[in-house]
């Protein structure tokens, strides 16, 4: 009897980065093609029968706790995952998927003792962050005050001049005690669950061990131009903090344009340090990694199209400061769990007139460089904001930095809702017919695949 093919395994590392649809020229819409993709990018699979998954009622996960499992939803006889292992299963999150109709998910049948162990606690979840004002407000100050650090640079057996903290399931706990005065010996941390933070006031100090760590290192080749990707996304990250705590300091918008030019000329040298440059692996949203992680991708894709040097500078200067706006909303209101209401999407919104106003200011930045900033939310259909533009209104760089802003957003975890995996998150922007400049987005998609 033939096999019903309802779900292809891909490698997990491929999640983050695959291409996960491939186009059809007559149509603005993306199909969806997995054995024509498997194919293009030579990737080894496994199909699995009629029996490979185990569906649940959307009711059977209990809000407010980390999935110990991946999560499917069926399309048109297809598994397509949605969320990843790890996240944090939020009312916001089963409250989207009741809206798109859907009320049974998902889980691989390899996960059935995972999910016997989920049904077997007897205790009632704890209420998540997102769901109590009171401890949201003490996360969102603790999150504020901190600074989110990369595990991968946290070598066992190396010093460190600052304590270090983790952000589990939105608690904070301390693992490492030092301070410059004295400095710990690190364990090795790098596989613990949550974001590693340091305090803000221990920045300098962290980027002092970076430096370090990069003129010690004895890497060669493909490890040291790793090592040089990550260390120029981490110094970049360090960078937009200070920026977004002060937004006006015109020595950290030099800084930042400085940055673009290495993310450049790292790109030309290896275009898959793209991925290396990309914080993909977070529990959290933070504004700052989410500047740096839109700035590679639209440098990117402006490379892929083969832009001059000089107009891929000044894309990447505005994709990089294109939510620097948000520095004058409010922290409630930037890190508010659930929906916005309307008083508070209209201060969301606000964030790109008021980063006009602060780039405006400035009589050092290209006047081009302040398109990603002021179109980054434009749609071609004239839906977007603040002033509505559509088609040809919208020009080249708006239209890459909406991409680039979209397709992070929407894989980023955030206060209010689970990540989605890289592949869902595509489709749902290729969905969204006519808002996206389809030709930018199949270009995007061929990038990204190209990224091992």
């Amino acid at each position: 009897m033939a096999k019903v093919v309802d779900l292809i395994i891909i490698p997990r590392e491929l999640h983050k980065s695959m291409a996960i649809s491939i186009y059809n020229m007559k149509y603005i819409t993306f199909k969806v093609n997995f054995f024509a993709i498997i194919s293009i990018m030579g990737i080894s699979t496994r199909v699995i029968g009629e029996r490979a998954e185990i569906g649940l009622s959307i009711d059977a996960i209990k809000t407010g706790t980390r999935l110990p499992f991946d999560v499917y939803v069926k399309d048109k006889g297809i598994l397509k995952q949605v969320f990843n292992k790890g996240t944090i299963y939020t009312n916001f999150a089963k409250d989207t998927l009741k809206a798109k109709g859907i009320n049974e998910i998902y889980i691989h049948k390899t996960d059935q003792k995972a999910l016997e162990i989920y049904k077997a606690k007897k205790e009632s979840p704890k209420d998540s962050v997102l769901d109590n004002p009171v401890l949201f407000k003490n996360y969102s100050f603790v999150k504020d005050t901190h600074h989110q650090i990369d595990k991968s640079l946290m070598l066992p057996g190396t010093e460190v001049p600052f304590s270090i903290f983790l952000m589990n399931k939105f608690d904070q706990k301390t693992i490492i005690e030092a301070t410059e005065q004295s400095p710990s010996v690190l364990p090795d941390i790098r596989l613990v669950e949550g974001d590693l933070v340091i305090k803000k006031s221990d920045i300098d100090l962290y980027e002092q061990y970076i430096n370090s760590l990069f003129h010690a290192s004895t890497a060669t080749g493909v490890e040291k131009s790793k090592f040089k990707s990550v260390a120029l996304r981490e110094s970049s990250k360090i960078l937009m903090k200070k920026l977004l705590d002060d937004p006006r300091s015109g020595e950290a918008i030099k800084q930042s344009q400085k940055a673009v030019n290495n993310m450049i000329d790292n790109i030309l040298e290896n275009k898959e340090s793209i991925y290396d440059m990309l914080s993909l692996r977070n529990y959290d949203y933070y504004t700052y990694t989410h500047s740096v992680n839109v700035a590679v991708l639209a440098i990117g894709l402006a490379v892929e199209l083969g832009l001059k040097r000089s107009e891929v500078e000044n894309l990447g200067a505005g994709a990089m400061l294109h939510d620097i706006g948000k520095s004058t909303i409010p922290h409630e209101v930037l890190n508010k769990q659930g929906k916005l209401d309307n008083i508070e999407y209209r201060i969301i919104q606000n964030h790109v007139i008021e980063g006009e106003k602060i780039i405006k200011e400035r009589k050092d930045i290209h006047e081009d460089s302040i398109i990603p900033l002021i179109q980054h939310h434009e749609k071609l259909t004239g839906k977007g904001y603040p002033h509505k533009l559509s088609g040809k209104d919208i020009k080249l760089f708006g239209r890459i930095t909406a991409i680039a802003d979209c397709y992070d957003a929407l894989t980023t975890q955030r206060p209010y809702k689970p990540a989605f995996t890289p592949f869902y998150a595509l489709q749902i922007i290729a969905k969204d017919t006519g808002d996206y400049d389809p030709e930018l987005l199949r270009l995007f998609i061929k990038m990204l695949g190209k990224i091992k």
